[in-house]
Formats: structure tokens, sequence, C-alpha cells
């Protein structure tokens, strides 16, 4: 009997493969684009963009002089499959990946609820 293993097709456990199917080459599920490096996660901030949003992502700073740390953000643009739909205000979990296009360098690969 074989053991059921916990990871998706892009081997990141917790991630599920989208129900949708779609035709891009540049989806980690359904084309041949490859994930590695580190996971991200943000907030959609546009979506106007043809197969690409940005994303904004909050994390803190320690501040050496004033012993605090200090909220800041940075915004990404981020290339978007097809077979995963997001709009603005969305958290997503996206991953590094070779470059796309001069700014992409990242995919989604899961819609957070």
């Amino acid at each position: 009997m074989k053991k059921m293993s916990l990871t998706s097709k892009i081997g990141i456990p917790g991630v599920t493969e989208p129900t949708k199917k779609c035709e891009d080459l540049n989806c980690p599920f359904h084309g041949s684009l490859k994930v590695r490096g580190r996971i991200f996660t943000g907030t959609v901030v546009k979506n106007r963009m043809t197969k690409a949003i940005t994303v904004q992502i909050d994390y803190n700073k320690f501040h050496n002089k004033y012993q605090r740390y200090e909220r800041r953000n940075s915004k990404m643009s981020v290339h978007l499959p097809p077979c995963i739909e997001v709009n603005p205000g969305d958290n997503v979990r996206f991953m590094q990946c070779r470059k796309i296009s001069k700014t992409i360098s990242s995919v989604v690969i899961q819609k957070l609820e």
C-alpha cells in the first residue's frame, strides 16, 4: 500500500493544486516553470497587468539606535497563472522562480483564505 504524502505537485507542503486548468507555460502546476528559494506571503494591491499582480509585503525592521522595531513594506510584481483568481485585498502565497520578465521573478502558488 502506497503512503499518501501531503506535498503537492510542486513539492511544497500544504499547497494544493488549483481545480481550474490553464495552458500557461509559466504555471508551476500546469506548465514547465520550476519554483525555488523563499516563500513569501503578501497582500494583493493591484491586478491590472496582464498575467501579473502587485503584492505588498509588510515586515518589521529593528532600529538599533532606538532599540525598537519599525514597520516597513515593499511591493513586488508577481506572475499570476490564469488558474488562480485573486482580487485586490486578497492574501496570497508566492515563491521565487527564474526571471520571467524585467521585474517579475516570482509566481503565485496559493490564494490564502
